[in-house]
């Protein structure tokens, strides 16, 4: 039963109509406090104003109505959304006299997404959204095509500029909704779009919605870009694209799909040769990425059922211990997506489901669909199940190591002998470098300042943990003095109120080998700390590229165009030396402190996670760090010209 389908058994297109928009609260509020209704005025905010208006375009298509989204982003950076769907009511709402279609965009809190009959489940900002991007925006148009006619209406900054009216006739069978609308600049910090931003989200927004074509197209430049997303395999494919680059253990992607306590779920998975686990949880196409009560059906329903099929056929014998849930999810890729007629989100984020009969209905679809595919695919149970066994031995190799960086009371004794540590005590005064080798470690702390900053050197290139165990990367005495030094023990140890540095500095050469470190000690963190990024304790140091003296003057460039800049102002004569640095060893301890040490001249990149872009940035974590050679040179090639400052 495809997604399409499932919900609209009870929805018939005359239950869409006028009174099926209620009415709330007003909208007064939303110019005032944006970030109340969408995050924030920054760049994330300002993209989730279109993903407001697709996922209205997206509700028509799970209730069924709706096959084709196009969005645009137009030359003046305005957006254009149009949709196949039914079409907004354009009917008189008897609650507010207005025409439903001016509710919708003129009300905060008015849609088809509460208990009228407009649809049986829905994503968005539950009905908020059509309303929060108009408050934000300078103006906002919407065209309607229904009943064979054609209407539309224009609001400025939310204020409704003219009744809504008829401007055209179409075929009867002709319907759908256009929305243009162009940010405000009053609202936020910048109104211009990613292309690529956008992209990654559509393209998530197809993956869920089986059969949707999603076309993302792109106006501004003389060569228009344009991209259609359009999956029949819905989140199998969604598996498929993320596994890229990853061997599979087995050649098919596992989908189950049902229905139970009118909960609709669909789960796909596949196991790679990697170590990583890659669970990505869903309600209603809205990212969970706290998980919920589905993800522990889905947990709970995964772990008996192997632990059952691997005791009957003795793959597990009476003596041996069960095989842990995260023993079965090693090296596991799994998209968890259920469909909801009431959702209810937990905690401050609003980030994890709260059903109970979301974990009910996933345990129960996907334990017996389960069970019965392992009894008829006996060579795949059976893979999985020796790699479940593997995983196992290695956790368990992997205590001695793990006990070594516990969380525990450092002491001086118990630090890694290779820290030179900080003399202040309070985490929020300290901050440490992670240095690329022992010479530029030299340096480091000789031009440290010793109260508040620590530096901790790295003997070459640390283990990739994109191809290692736990007990290997345990093993690795970089990596356990990294652990260590910081103090919050990893994984199920991991605390963070036990970090000794509020700023953690990766300080590696500008130069390709210093960028190839950096992404390894980013892909540790991300994997087995990451809450160091979510919480923002992870920077990249910057150092200069270049030195430039003239008549004992001196100047540093940190890029190409600086270093034009300054000898454009300078002059461009015999007089000037410029030194290029190829690595952080180069310079002496003074010239360290004052371009990259020191807090009141230096240049910090800090590390965050978009977790609406979750996904994509594992895909990418395995793109750059795996095996697999072809996935990796596409990458490269489509990123080069983002590329600066590389010495290759």
């Amino acid at each position: 039963m495809s997604s399409d389908n499932m919900n609209n058994t009870n929805v018939e297109k005359n239950s869409y109509e006028a009174d099926n928009i209620q009415i709330l609260e007003g909208l007064e509020a939303v110019r005032k406090r944006p970030g109340m209704y969408i995050g924030s005025t920054s760049s994330r905010g300002l993209h989730h104003l279109v993903y407001e208006i697709v996922d209205n375009a997206i509700d028509e298509a799970l209730a069924g109505f709706c096959s084709e989204v196009d969005v645009q982003i137009n030359k003046d950076n305005s957006i254009t959304v149009k949709d196949n769907g039914r079409g907004i009511p354009v009917g008189i709402n008897k609650k507010a006299g207005l025409p439903a279609v001016e509710v919708v965009f003129t009300v905060l809190h008015a849609g088809g997404k509460f208990g009228g009959g407009g649809y049986k489940v829905s994503g968005g900002l539950h009905g908020v959204g059509a309303s929060v991007v108009n408050a934000l925006s300078t103006w906002l148009e919407v065209t309607v095509k229904r009943d064979g006619k054609i209407y539309n209406q224009r609001y400025e900054r939310g204020k409704t500029m003219y009744p809504l009216k008829e401007v055209g006739t179409c075929d009867k069978d002709e319907t759908g909704t256009v929305v243009t609308f162009l940010p405000d600049p009053q609202i936020f910090e910048d109104t211009v779009y990613d292309y690529n931003v956008l992209k990654v989200r559509l393209r998530e927004v197809a993956f869920l919605t089986k059969g949707i074509k999603i076309i993302l197209r792109d106006v501004r430049e003389e060569e228009p870009v344009e991209k259609i997303f359009h999956y029949e395999g819905g989140i199998k494919e969604f598996v498929t694209y993320l596994n890229k680059g990853k061997q599979g253990l087995y050649d098919d992607v596992l989908y189950f799909e049902g229905q139970k306590e009118k909960v609709f779920v669909e789960v796909a998975l596949q196991h790679n040769d990697a170590y990583t686990e890659n669970v990505y949880t869903f309600v209603n196409n809205i990212n969970t990425p706290e998980g919920g009560t589905h993800f522990e059906g889905f947990k709970r329903a995964l772990t008996k059922v192997l632990n059952d099929y691997a005791r009957k056929n003795n793959i597990l014998k009476e003596k041996d211990d069960n095989l842990a849930g995260e023993d079965i999810r090693e090296g596991l890729t799994a998209i968890i997506s259920v469909k909801i007629e009431d959702p209810q989100f937990e905690g401050q984020t609003k980030q994890k489901l709260g059903n109970s009969e979301a974990r009910r209905a996933v345990e129960g679809v996907f334990t017996e669909q389960l069970t019965y595919y392992l009894e008829q695919n006996p060579n795949i149970a059976r893979l999985i199940c020796e790699k479940s066994v593997l995983a196992q031995r290695a956790r368990d190799a992997a205590r001695k190591a793990r006990e070594l960086t516990r969380k525990t009371p450092l002491n001086s004794a118990s630090l890694p002998g290779k820290l030179t540590d900080c003399s202040d005590k309070n985490p929020e005064n300290c901050e440490i470098f992670i240095v690329e080798g022992d010479s530029a470690g030299g340096s480091a702390k000789t031009a440290r300042n010793r109260a508040t900053q620590a530096v901790l050197p790295l003997r070459g290139k640390i283990l990739n943990v994109e191809k290692a165990r736990i007990d290997r990367i345990l093993g690795n005495e970089e990596i356990r003095g990294m652990i260590t030094a910081f103090g919050t023990g990893i994984h199920e140890d991991f605390d963070i109120s036990k970090l000794r540095y509020h700023k953690i500095i990766i300080m590696t050469d500008a130069d390709v080998d210093g960028a190839h470190i950096a992404t390894l000690m980013l892909t540790f963190f991300y994997r087995f700390m990451p809450e160091l990024i979510k919480q923002g304790y992870v920077y990249l140091a910057k150092p200069p590229l270049y030195q430039v003296s003239k008549n004992k003057k001196v100047w540093y460039a940190y890029s190409d165009e600086e270093l034009n800049d300054i000898l454009t102002e300078i002059g461009r004569d015999g007089n000037n030396k410029i030194q290029r640095y190829k690595g952080l060893g180069e310079m002496d301890a003074d010239q360290l402190w004052e371009t990259t040490m020191d807090p009141e001249s230096r240049v910090l990149l800090k590390v965050g996670i978009d977790e609406e872009e979750k996904a994509e940035l594992d895909l990418t974590f395995t793109t750059l760090m795996g095996d697999d050679v072809e996935p990796r040179r596409e990458f490269i090639e489509a990123n080069a010209k983002f590329a600066k400052n590389l010495d290759i």
